[in-house]
This record gives structure tokens, C-alpha cells and sequence, in this order.
């Protein structure tokens, strides 16, 4: 393989391993440091806890538009290292937090941070990888940014809440580094030449060929043939993060319903649960290779997803580790997210795939937004208590997963598909 091409999947992997690290920490520092910059009331503590989720996935949502508008305009690598350098110093911010207010600024711009990087990376991969090697690669991006979830969890079991936020940071900034001698896409710079050059991404009107824009978000909602691969792309995802958004963030509060004597330590739910979607992503890229479909994949994966749920809610109340081997578990049946990455860069043309691959994941994300209010709504509050949270999260999730199998079914299967060419 190529120096370059090995150069250009290390820095996006070692990036997504970053990216992951900090994204995930949140979810195991949300108890910690909101009680130390003076927040104790548990139901405040949720609250205050999941409109900092909010912000963060808000920021993400708009940062995946931004970043993925700037990759198709201004290159992957330039939104790759941008993306690395923004979140990183909005995490070393974190660790200074003394209000909730400054935690919430931090947040979203973190989450905006965050939005840029793996879309970018996948994107720069795909784009230097031949056809049978895409899915390879895109996977051991993913796998090694993945284990960036794991270190989170075993950080944040063993380190103070504002050092971990310093590390991410420092780490982020270390990254930096490599960015001397990695190659740029050269389907992007063939698409660059095509559309002209200009600053906007189009070719001049004197032009007989046909206008080639850049980046233009607005592409991806219209014709509606187009914004309806790029919502079939989203909802396809979108049961990854019930799991991420309600199952690993609320972990603690399920563990209460179901009674557990041993409280569920948030450190661990991230860790056992980030193994199970390690080894989810290796077998999801291996599958895939072996049977040269994405879109099968996907729907197998989303096939075990439904059983391990159910499997979760008869095993886990039996104990502490049972409830962590079956977030394991659980994780690992969500295990298809680099498949579905390289789907969604693969669905669109040169012209629009870093729009597309930064932002799809990113809409995925900010579905936890929705998907946790209606939780929450579901199982009520104190005053106002609602269904049980264990049958709120298996209806909520069943209905999850059944939207996302019938987004997957309808998906163009893209394993073989070449990807030079545009979107008019």
C-alpha cells in the first residue's frame, strides 16, 4: 500500500480515536463535574446534565453542515485538522469550568469541533482507497478511533474530571503534528480542477460543461430523490444513538429501576460497552468484505441490535456485571457505524460525499436529542412519573430499530460502486 495512503489512515484514525475520547467523556463526567462546580440535586443532575447532551449534539448538527460544506470546498485535510485543533482547545476550556453556563458554551463548541473529523477522515480514506480496499480501510479507522472510547472509560475511572478534559485536549494538539506530509484526495483536487477552481466551487457560466458546485448543503434537499438517499442514510444510523444517548448516557438511572444493589458506575458502562462496539466494528468490516454488501450488513446488524436489547432487560437485572456484559453486548450489536459511515460517503458524488459524510453522522447524533426528550417524557419525574424507564426504553427502542430497518432495506447497496463521478 501506498506511504501516503498508510500516512492519511493513521492520522484519520489516530483523529477519530481523539474524537471518540472526547466525545464520550461527557457521558462519563456528566455526575462528577456538575457536582463540582455546586450541582447535588440528582433530578438536577439529569436536567441540567441532559441540556448539556443537547448542546453538545446541537453543535455537532451544525458543525457537521459547516465542516462538510468547508471539505468539499477547501479540501478533507484542511476541515480534518481544523476540526482537530477547534475541539481540542474547547476541552482543555472544559476542565475550567465554575458554572453550568460556561460548561454549555464549551459544550457546543466542542460538539461543533467534533462534528468535522471523522466525516473528513472517512472521506479522505475512501477516497485514496481502490474499491476493494475502501471497506477495509474505513474500518480500521474506525476501530482504532473506537478504542478512543475505551482509554475514555478507563481515564475516567482513574483520573480527576478536569484532567480528563485536559488530556483529550493535549492529545488533540499533539495530532497536529502529523499533519505535515499526508496527501490530499485526489478525486477532490480532480473535482477542484473540474468545477473551475473559483472560490464558490462552480464552474464560470461561459462554461459548456455542465456546472459542477461544491459543497452546497442545499444539494442534499433537493431533487427529492437526493434528500430522500440522504434521510434513508440518517434513519439507517439512527438506532446506533438510542443506544448512545439513552442506554450509555442514563445507564445509572436504568441500573436504580431494575433495582441493582451495586450502582452502576457510568467509567464502566462506557468501557464495556465501547469494547462490545470495537469488536462489533472489526466483525461489521469483515462481514461486509466477505459478502461485498454494506447494506446487508447493516441490516443484520440491526437484526442482532433488536435481540440484544431484549436480551439486555432479562439478564442485566441479575447484577452489576451482568448489566456490563450486556452492554457490551448491546454495543456490539451498534458495531455496523463504520459500515454505515462508508455508505454514507459512498451514496453521494466528489462534489458532495465530504457534505454528506459529515453530515449524516452528525444528524444521527443529534437524533439523541429527540430520542432523549421522548424518553425522558415517557418515563416521567417524581411529581409526574410516567411509564417504568425499563418499559419506556424497550418500546422506545423497538421503534427505533424497526425505523432504521426500514431506512436500511431501501439504501443502494454501494459496495463496488466507483467513486468519481458528481452530483448535478
Amino acid at each position: 500500500m501506498d506511504r501516503r495512503v498508510i500516512l492519511a489512515i493513521a492520522v484519520a484514525a489516530l483523529g477519530y480515536f481523539v474524537d471518540l475520547f472526547d466525545l464520550v467523556l461527557f457521558s462519563i463526567l456528566r455526575v462528577p463535574s456538575l457536582k463540582a462546580i455546586g450541582v447535588t440535586d440528582p433530578d438536577q443532575i439529569t436536567a441540567i446534565g441532559k441540556r448539556l447532551l443537547d448542546l453538545q449534539l446541537l453543535g455537532m448538527l451544525l458543525g457537521g453542515i459547516a465542516f462538510g460544506m468547508l471539505g468539499d470546498r477547501f479540501g478533507r485535510l484542511k476541515t480534518l485538522f481544523g476540526s482537530i485543533l477547534l475541539y481540542s482547545v474547547a476541552n482543555i476550556l472544559n476542565a475550567f469550568v465554575t458554572e453550568v453556563w460556561q460548561y454549555e458554551i464549551l459544550r457546543f463548541v466542542a460538539g461543533f469541533g467534533l462534528a468535522g473529523e471523522l466525516g473528513a477522515g472517512i472521506t479522505l480514506v475512501a477516497e485514496l482507497l481502490p474499491t476493494a480496499k475502501r471497506g477495509i480501510g474505513t474500518t480500521i479507522v474506525a476501530v482504532v478511533g473506537l478504542c478512543g472510547a475505551v482509554a475514555a472509560g478507563v481515564a475516567g475511572k482513574y483520573l480527576a474530571w478536569n484532567h480528563c478534559y485536559l488530556l483529550g485536549g493535549v492529545m488533540g494538539l499533539a495530532l497536529l503534528a502529523l499533519r505535515v506530509g499526508v496527501s490530499e484526495s485526489g478525486l477532490y483536487e480532480k473535482a477542484r480542477v473540474d468545477a473551475g477552481g473559483t472560490r464558490g466551487g462552480e464552474r464560470s457560466i461561459g462554461d459548456s460543461k455542465p456546472t459542477i458546485r461544491r459543497g452546497n448543503p442545499l444539494q442534499l434537499l433537493w431533487p427529492p430523490r437526493r434528500a430522500w438517499r440522504f434521510a434513508l442514510v440518517i434513519l439507517s444510523g439512527m438506532p446506533i444513538w438510542f443506544v448512545g444517548g439513552v442506554m450509555f448516557v442514563f445507564a445509572p438511572e436504568l441500573g436504580r429501576a431494575m433495582k441493582l444493589e451495586e450502582p452502576i458506575e457510568p467509567a464502566r458502562v462506557i468501557f464495556w460497552a465501547y469494547v462490545g462496539v470495537v469488536l462489533g466494528d472489526v466483525a461489521s468490516g469483515v462481514i461486509s468484505q466477505t459478502i461485498r454488501s454494506r447494506k446487508k450488513t447493516i441490516i443484520a446488524f440491526l437484526v442482532a441490535l433488536s435481540a440484544s436489547i431484549v436480551l439486555f432487560f432479562e439478564v442485566a437485572p441479575k447484577g452489576a456485571w451482568y448489566f456490563y456484559a450486556m452492554m457490551c453486548l448491546v454495543g456490539a450489536a451498534t458495531g455496523y457505524w463504520a459500515i454505515f459511515i462508508t455508505t454514507a460517503s459512498e451514496q453521494f458524488g466528489t462534489n458532495l460525499r465530504a457534505t454528506a459524510a459529515t453530515s449524516a453522522p452528525n444528524f444521527v447524533r443529534a437524533m439523541a436529542v429527540p430520542i432523549t426528550s421522548v424518553w425522558l417524557w415517557m418515563k416521567g419525574t417524581a411529581d409526574a412519573p410516567g411509564l417504568d424507564p425499563l418499559k419506556a426504553t424497550v418500546w422506545l427502542g423497538t421503534i427505533c430499530v424497526v425505523i432504521g430497518v426500514l431506512a436500511a432495506f431501501q439504501l443502494d447497496e454501494t459496495f463496488d460502486r466507483d467513486l468519481d463521478f458528481y452530483e448535478h
